[in-house]
């Protein structure tokens, strides 16, 4: 029975022993195919996700901005024109029309 038990545990050992080789190799080969995807998009030319994240936030802040000017610049041209153009609160006489009236329809 002693014999079992030794041959028993000497087999658990080989199979721990392999159940860990073969967790290393996963890791390694994990670590392999990661680093050839990341060589084949580089090459690409790809834009990483937080590149592209931060170059659509300052997009953004640049939309808003312009949206903002322009508000501003219709202000300014409105109160440009009222100042070239003012609104008199006197009113002119009407002009009358120099051609001379008919008194009978033709």
């Amino acid at each position: 029975m002693a014999t079992e038990n030794r041959l028993f545990e000497d087999l658990a050992r080989v199979a721990s022993g392999a159940l860990g080789t073969i967790a290393g190799m996963r890791d390694e080969v994990e670590t392999r195919v990661r680093e050839q995807i990341e060589r084949v998009l580089d090459r690409m030319n790809l834009v990483r996700r937080e590149e592209f994240d931060a170059v659509q936030a300052m997009a953004a802040k640049a939309r808003a901005a312009q949206e903002d000017l322009e508000i501003r610049v219709a202000a300014l041209e409105t109160r440009l024109a009222a100042v070239e153009h003012p609104v008199s609160s006197v009113r002119t006489p009407a002009r009358r029309d120099p051609r001379p009236r008919r008194s009978t329809p033709r």
